[in-house]
């Protein structure tokens, strides 16, 4: 009763009603296969007092992923690092500086159990000089931090797979993180990946004290089990062979199939269709791009040129 009392309060001080949480919480539920059974206790999970600590390392990346995280809403970025989890290292968003940030991560690897979060690939030519933090490569950092963690989730493409900076030619000679350094891996792929993807991840860890069961290429079955060409709204105008042959075009505007236009839901596994961005506004099939297939290994290089059909 008093944990239902002080989860009102908290809602109410960053003016969102219960009605609205309970909603996100049934979206975390959705995305992760469960059932309306399951909502009363992913909002439980969520303002548990219970705080896994997490060490999030950035290494060759753009800071989208992190971008996408601290966009999430109910839980808010707050809740979600304050609340939710204990995130005792993260350089983009962490008060400390110099020093004082590299003890931070110093203090929280050796107090162990903690789960690392990995943003950005890892150069690995020349013993890793084209990447480095406080005199040290990634390559080291990564070496040092991830086999001590409980987990190692990888968020985004580039982490996962290597992403834009192991396209071609890859002159740093950028890996994932498994490739990099052999640890074992979750991957939550895109670029970015949708925040409620890490965030169902992070529920399954409270409610099971596990991480979600993952597909061949170590993504989480619930958010890539199925290609976006089979969760996508367009999909019957594929059957039916409606294709829009420009972006001008009537058939275009009336919604048509993007596949001529480079659309390539057909080989990528994401929840884009269902999930969607920003609170489920929308997604860039929706919008009108055509899927360019970010959340897949060797994305750029495999999946373009973007605007040539399959």
């Amino acid at each position: 009763m008093e944990h239902e009392k002080n989860l009102n309060k908290r809602l109410e001080q960053r003016g969102v009603s219960r009605r609205d949480f309970l909603k996100y919480c049934t979206l975390v539920s959705a995305t992760m296969g469960l059932g309306s059974s399951f909502v009363p206790k992913i909002a439980e999970a969520l303002t548990s007092p219970q705080r896994p600590p997490v060490v999030w390392l950035s290494f060759a990346e753009c800071t989208g992923c992190t971008e996408a995280v601290l966009r999430t809403t109910y839980p808010w970025i707050d809740t979600l690092l304050l609340d939710t989890l204990s995130l005792d290292y993260h350089e983009a968003i962490m008060a400390p500086s110099g020093e004082a940030a590299e003890k931070s991560l110093h203090d929280a690897v050796k107090k162990g159990n903690f789960i690392c979060v990995v943003d950005g690939s890892i150069p690995t030519a020349d013993k890793g000089i084209y990447g480095m933090i406080g005199g040290r490569t990634f390559l080291d950092i990564a070496k040092e931090v991830c086999p001590k963690a409980l987990a190692t989730i990888a968020i985004g493409t580039c982490s996962s797979y290597g992403g834009v900076p192991a396209a071609a030619p890859n002159p740093t000679g950028a890996k994932s993180i498994k490739d990099a350094i052999g640890v074992a891996t979750l991957n939550i792929p895109g670029c970015p990946p949708n925040p409620v993807n890490f965030v169902g991840t992070v529920v399954n860890y409270l409610l099971f004290g596990k991480l979600p069961e993952v597909d061949d290429k170590g993504r989480p079955l619930f958010a890539y089990g199925k290609t976006v060409h089979d969760q996508c709204p367009r999909r019957s105008h594929f059957e039916m062979g409606e294709f829009a042959p420009s972006f001008e075009s009537e058939e275009a505007k009336k919604g048509y199939c993007l596949f001529e236009l480079g659309c390539k839901g057909p080989e990528t596994f994401n929840n884009c269709p269902t999930a969607k961005f920003n609170e489920g506004t929308s997604w860039p099939v929706q919008a009108g791009h055509p899927c360019i297939g970010c959340s897949e290994p060797g994305f750029w290089d495999n999946m373009s040129p973007f605007y040539k059909s399959l």
